[in-house]
């Protein structure tokens, strides 16, 4: 059944413009998709929702750090030496795996377990390939996309691509604290791309190798980190039903023992109930002072906190929120996807919350004719510096509601005879496709106002 929901999904991400492998023509490009019109779309609604309740506050700044940083970043933040999967070789076909996922398809839990753990699993169980083939013992591959910069290819001028966007703000702390003369607690935030060299994609948008994250750092006082971990942690949570995300499809993951990363001391990732079983889409972490700390020390730097009141210096602990805007955007796909019956007929409808919906609404004159498609035109030419609207003249009317259905457009205002008697048009919900009439002048807070009082179900 899951694989047969995902199936749809993704035909009609294609059909419909959301989502693209991406260079299809060339055969496609592994864990590389592209958004479509509607696709980036959805993307910006959902990273605006997030930036919104983010950064329209006193306390927290934005920034946009460049992709390429000094490679010595990365070697403080532990990503050169520890930042690995265990990976194994089909020895006929070469193809590589990760093996704590074959282990755990084959329902062996390598939960807190290293390498040598792991390789003797593999061995007492008797694990193959998807093939049926033998497999090498495993060995850590290094997750970071290399590169160059400037004219030579030596070491001297190696760098990464970022696989997290969180060094971009640690590096950057002192520099927007100063410039915004912000005092503790105070945060960063920061939406951007990250690059993953994944040993295996899967999944659709889920594992990829090129995807965008949405982090915020918090800058806390030592001693303070326990409250303000539990305030982001319920932040966090409530913002999802923002976006059309129902509590009973999410869960918290604690990180306990050997899952727990060495510098956390506390960390729950939200998990959104995807069809293939429970999946990650944010984690909070209290970091400690770990990630300051490192940055001082490897780039020699003071990046200590001056407390005017204490008179003292000391390096604030960090609470962090990272959220994958990329596997966000995939978990909307899938709770939106809904297939009914309406009058004999199979009607596909993607229930977005208004919020994030790609279009917002459709003007549709009933027929092309008494002067029907100029009066909705007006309106749409109206609606747009407002909101996403679209326009649609083309087949019967009740085809074109499905149109709007399949691509999750919440309203659809026809232009009918009583309009040119009345000025009113009949707006049409998705989800109960119930219809009322509205004044052409009242439209825009109509609409805007059912999108504010809209309820997750």
């Amino acid at each position: 059944m899951s694989d047969d929901l995902m199936e749809k999904l993704v035909s009609l991400c294609k059909r419909k413009g959301f989502i693209f492998q991406s260079s299809e023509i060339y055969g496609g490009l592994s864990g590389c998709w592209d958004y479509g019109p509607l696709g980036v779309e959805l993307l910006r609604n959902i990273k605006d929702a997030w930036w919104t309740s983010m950064t329209y506050r006193e306390d927290i700044e934005g920034i946009d750090a460049s992709i390429l940083m000094h490679p010595r970043v990365w070697e403080a933040s532990g990503h050169v030496d520890g930042f690995t999967d265990p990976m194994v070789e089909d020895q006929k076909t070469n193809e590589r795996f990760r093996l704590d996922q074959l282990l755990e398809e084959n329902g062996i839990d390598v939960t807190g377990l290293g390498t040598d753990e792991m390789n003797v699993l593999l061995r007492e169980h008797d694990v193959k390939s998807p093939k049926g083939n033998a497999l090498s013992d495993a060995r850590q591959f290094n997750l970071m996309f290399k590169t160059f910069v400037g004219p030579l290819e030596d070491e001297s001028a190696r760098v990464y691509l970022r696989p997290e966007t969180a060094q971009g703000i640690f590096v950057n702390y002192l520099n927007v604290q100063q410039a915004m003369r912000q005092k503790l607690p105070f945060g960063i935030a920061q939406i951007g791309k990250a690059f993953r060299n994944e040993i295996n994609t899967k999944n659709f948008l889920f594992r990829v190798r090129e995807f965008e994250q949405m982090e915020m750092q918090y800058f806390v006082a030592p001693g303070t980190q326990d409250k303000w971990f539990e305030y982001w942690r319920e932040q966090r949570w409530n913002w999802y039903q923002r976006i059309g995300l129902p509590e009973r499809k999410l869960s918290w993951h604690e990180h306990q023992g050997d899952e727990l990363a060495h510098y956390a001391s506390a960390a729950f990732d939200v998990q959104y109930e995807f069809p293939y079983g429970p999946g990650e889409i944010e984690g909070i972490h209290n970091r400690s002072d770990y990630d300051l700390s490192q940055h001082e020390k490897f780039s020699g730097k003071q990046l200590k906190y001056f407390d005017e009141e204490s008179r003292e210096k000391f390096v604030p602990y960090v609470i962090e929120t990272s959220i994958g805007a990329t596997r966000t955007s995939m978990a909307c796909l899938v709770e939106a996807y809904h297939e009914e019956e309406v009058k004999g007929d199979k009607r596909v409808v993607m229930r977005f919350h208004p919020r994030i919906a790609p279009i917002k609404a459709a003007v549709l004159p009933l027929v092309k004719r008494d002067g029907m498609p100029d009066i909705a035109h007006k309106i749409t030419e109206d609606l747009r510096p407002y909101m996403r609207v679209t326009y649609d003249e083309g087949g019967a009317i009740g085809r074109r509601y499905r149109r709007m259905d399949e691509v999750g457009t919440p309203f659809c205002l026809t232009v009918d005879s009583d309009t040119l008697e009345d000025q009113t048009v009949t707006v049409r919900e998705r989800d109960t496709m119930e219809q009322e009439r509205v004044p052409i002048a009242d439209l825009r807070s109509h609409i805007e106002g059912r999108m504010d009082s809209w309820q997750v179900p």
